[in-house]
């Protein structure tokens, strides 16, 4: 059995019913779920809006101390600090399922995962890099801001059940417990940087480097798209498994992502049907009605940290902290 999930706020369903009904029509046999972190006591959805998918609460997991955990970070930083937790929740909860599989909630999937499953049954674990190839230019992000922000894009991770892995998620989680921070002079950026430690625990971790792999404005030098026959391929013959729609507002169609400023999604006419297509699914499930949803474990911005995070990323990035808030 193979199960895949992803995490979110209500703010966000619209986002992962996409992603779900991605991986239902080119999967069906793959089981999906999202990890809810809200609460929904007291919401009550228009008919239309209800997912169809299954919603596990975050308080409902199992987590110790999670009240400390959740008043201690942001929304951004608790949504990933809860990545690990809920991995230990299906190997527990779900004794049949050989391989869990996280996806970020602005992903949409478009092929079989048949060679990734393929991986797992020969590696404990699956991550992908955000870039193979060096970056030609100081714009943003480049090679520098991957080195603060972690090697590996953890929008994806996929784990076999064995028990090498299942201590290291229990590793994960107790870091992410207190040090799943956006606080760049410390070396953290939420959950990422933990995942640079995996390949050196686990031995045999398959890092996947085909370009249809989490294809996401990071690594748009090094990849060009193309439909062929209803098929969408990168590089000319690698089928696009998923990409990955990070920073992207169908309200502002025309910005290919808030988080880079390398690309303009007019001067990529290779991108502009998996926008549309994107955008489309995106206002069809339920975009702008979801976002009227407040989280309710959403806090105030702690502002010392984040003044001290705009004032060291200043300098040498042009980064801002609106490139960092993400879910």
């Amino acid at each position: 059995m193979t199960i895949v999930f992803t995490i979110c706020s209500i703010n966000y369903l619209a986002q992962a019913r996409t992603l779900g009904d991605s991986l239902k029509s080119t999967n069906p046999d793959i089981l999906f779920f999202i990890g809810l972190v809200d609460i929904l006591e007291g919401v009550s959805f228009d008919e239309s809006f209800i997912p169809k998918y299954p919603m596990i609460e975050i308080d409902k997991i199992g987590i110790d101390k999670f009240a400390e955990m959740a008043d201690r970070y942001d929304i951004t930083e608790l949504n990933t600090a809860v990545k690990p937790f809920y991995f230990s929740y299906f190997f527990k909860n779900y004794p049949k399922a050989d391989h869990v599989i996280y996806f970020d909630p602005d992903i949409i999937i478009f092929q079989p995962l048949t060679g990734l499953l393929n991986s797992l049954q020969n590696h404990p674990a699956v991550l992908t890099p955000h870039i193979n190839t060096p970056i030609e230019d100081r714009l943003v992000p480049n090679e520098l801001h991957h080195l603060n922000t972690g090697i590996y894009n953890l929008g994806f991770v996929a784990f076999k059940r064995t028990a090498e892995n299942l201590e290291y998620i229990k590793w994960w989680e107790e870091k992410l417990r207190y040090e799943c921070l956006i606080d760049l002079c410390n070396g953290l950026f939420t959950d990422q940087n933990w995942m640079n430690f995996l390949p050196i625990f686990v031995p045999d971790v398959h890092i996947e480097r085909n370009p249809g792999y989490n294809a996401a404005y990071w690594n748009l030098h090094e990849r060009q798209f193309s439909l062929i026959d209803q098929t969408y391929f990168v590089n000319e013959n690698n089928p696009l498994i998923f990409f990955h729609y990070s920073g992207y507002d169908p309200a502002k169609p025309e910005i290919l992502s808030k988080y880079q400023n390398r690309f303009e999604l007019s001067e990529r006419k290779d991108l502009t049907k998996l926008f549309e297509l994107y955008k489309n699914n995106l206002l069809e499930n339920g975009n702008s009605y979801y976002r009227k949803f407040p989280c309710f474990y959403i806090k105030p911005v702690r502002v010392t940290r984040y003044k001290r995070v705009r004032k060291w990323l200043k300098i040498p990035f042009n980064y801002t902290i609106d490139q960092l808030e993400t879910i």
